[in-house]
């Protein structure tokens, strides 16, 4: 699908498209606590050009190919998004799905994610994925934390080559959350989920990248 620059009109505000999974619709916390909408909250503070409400395609428990039907299923703006991010992978690594496979459902879908962002790559911003087996949810469940730490490094090694590939930037979000993501504070009450804490450590680390470009 090709999309079609907007007009200046239309350059009042800026419109912008989140894909994931459970960690971009913020499971387990508020709606104005997930990263997309504390990153629009923050920018509008102090941008001459302000950002809509962010149109969000994520459920928790999707995978890439999940991901994909999900768009499918959603109403999207004939004219693109100024700004397009995608976190997506665990449930892949969850589910025991291979690298291999990963890599090609993983291309496809940043694929899909320029050709939102009308081709203008440095609109597309992919985030790694975090490492779910230092939480508390994965301590119960007994996994191996090592294997489970090995296979997001390896999931995460991927993402960023095939990135490079695309000249997409890409944010390691995943070191600072092994430090971080065992901690009370870090997490909703599953036990598993990021808190809004944590979110917002994600949001300022997109909000960096965001000031470089010029929306004008």
């Amino acid at each position: 699908m090709t999309f079609s620059s907007p007009t200046s009109a239309q350059k009042s505000s800026l419109s912008y498209l989140a894909l994931g999974d459970s960690y971009t619709i913020g499971e387990g916390v508020d709606l104005g606590d997930r990263y997309p909408m504390q990153l629009v909250r923050e920018w509008n503070k102090r941008e001459k050009t302000p950002f809509t409400a962010p149109l969000i395609i994520a459920k928790t428990g999707w995978t890439v190919d999940e991901l994909e039907v999900g768009i499918q299923n959603t109403a999207t703006a004939a004219e693109g998004y100024d700004l397009v991010t995608l976190l997506i992978g665990v449930n892949n690594q969850y589910r025991g799905r291979s690298v291999e496979t990963f890599a090609t459902d993983f291309e496809r879908i940043l694929k899909r994610a320029i050709s939102f962002a009308r081709g203008n790559k440095s609109r597309v911003i992919v985030l790694s994925i975090p490492d779910w087996g230092v939480t508390p949810f994965a301590l119960q469940k007994g996994v191996d934390q090592d294997v489970v730490a090995r296979e997001i490094s390896s999931y995460n090694q991927l993402k960023k080559k095939i990135c490079e590939k695309h000249e997409i930037k890409f944010i390691d979000i995943t070191s600072d959350y092994r430090m971080e993501g065992g901690l009370p504070e870090s997490l909703v009450a599953d036990g598993l989920h990021p808190s809004k804490q944590i979110y917002g450590d994600w949001m300022h680390k997109i909000l960096t990248e965001l000031k470089q470009l010029n929306f004008d």
